[in-house]
């Protein structure tokens, strides 16, 4: 079968257009293993060479992490933490390195998502122009704001293709509630609602 330059580049591109995405995920994925297990294997290592086996510290780490999430299920415990939490924030550098990454994970949770969490289209301009948007705070009575905040809730709007994006106080009559999980909004925002469907086999040009 003779291959014209262009169906080469067309192979080559749908190679790489699958490659990528796999490559990248399994990169994370590795990324997080490797951080998992230095976190206990590297002291593991040190202090016990002989017991030491490559991917101990990645196990431990799960089994620490379990061990803590049944922690937290206890009441007495999970006081417990609540309140080296506290103490914990009020250490500045702490404070903002830990606040911001709790509300994320947060932001995310079952818990978060079902309580104040929702998706949401941001009425930006006339003419119907819209953006997706999550709601992320509709209470404002810890930050003192008086009635700038009055009738309005903190949406987040996040920029495609890259992390960030903007928070802005919009008036509730602006946003239009949607039927989809925060997890959909983000990977939808993430890459700019770009959605590709791959041809079948059928419909493929000779």
């Amino acid at each position: 079968m003779n291959h014209t330059p262009k169906s080469f580049r067309q192979i080559f591109l749908r190679g790489l257009f699958t490659f990528l995405p796999m490559a990248v995920t399994i990169y994370i994925l590795y990324s997080g293993i490797v951080i998992m297990e230095s976190m206990l294997g590297t002291t593991l290592q040190r202090f016990f060479p002989d017991f030491y086996i490559p991917g101990f510290g990645f196990l431990l780490t799960l089994i620490f992490i379990f061990l803590l999430g049944l922690l937290l299920n206890n009441l007495i415990t999970a006081s417990f933490f609540g309140v080296l939490e506290k103490v914990l924030l009020r250490v500045p550098f702490i404070k903002a390195i830990y606040s911001p990454l709790k509300d994320l994970m947060n932001l995310f949770s079952q818990k978060g998502a079902k309580e104040h969490k929702s998706v949401v289209l941001v009425d930006l301009l006339p003419g119907g122009v819209k953006a997706l948007g999550l709601v992320t705070r509709d209470d404002f009575n810890d930050l003192n704001l008086g009635p700038l905040t009055e009738g309005r809730v903190a949406v987040f709007i996040p920029f495609s293709y890259g992390l960030g994006g903007y928070t802005l106080l919009i008036d509730r009559s602006r946003l239009t509630e949607v039927d989809m999980p925060t997890e959909k909004a983000m990977s939808l925002a993430i890459t700019g609602w770009v959605k590709v469907a791959p041809k079948h086999e059928g419909e493929a040009k000779p």
